[in-house]
């Protein structure tokens, strides 16, 4: 394999690593805040879960970026 398919490789699994975790952050937190109403949690703790989700959100954002900024410069 030439060292270009393996930087290409690296950049399709960083990619792949980040729609799964945009995916799984959606669907962790649509649940966590489905069982938050279920059980009646305070709304400062539900918050967290927004913050633990914007922080997932946040680090697939950067990791997108990356890669696009890598594909981009050649």
């Amino acid at each position: 394999m030439s060292h270009r398919d393996d930087r290409d490789d690296g950049l399709a699994r960083r990619a792949r690593i980040a729609s799964i975790v945009i995916a799984a952050t959606m669907v962790l937190w649509m649940v966590a805040q489905w069982v938050g109403g279920q059980i009646g949690l305070e709304a400062r703790f539900v918050f967290l879960f927004d913050l633990v989700a914007l922080a997932g959100l946040f680090w697939a954002l950067v990791v997108t970026w990356q890669v696009w900024r890598k594909r981009r410069g050649g």
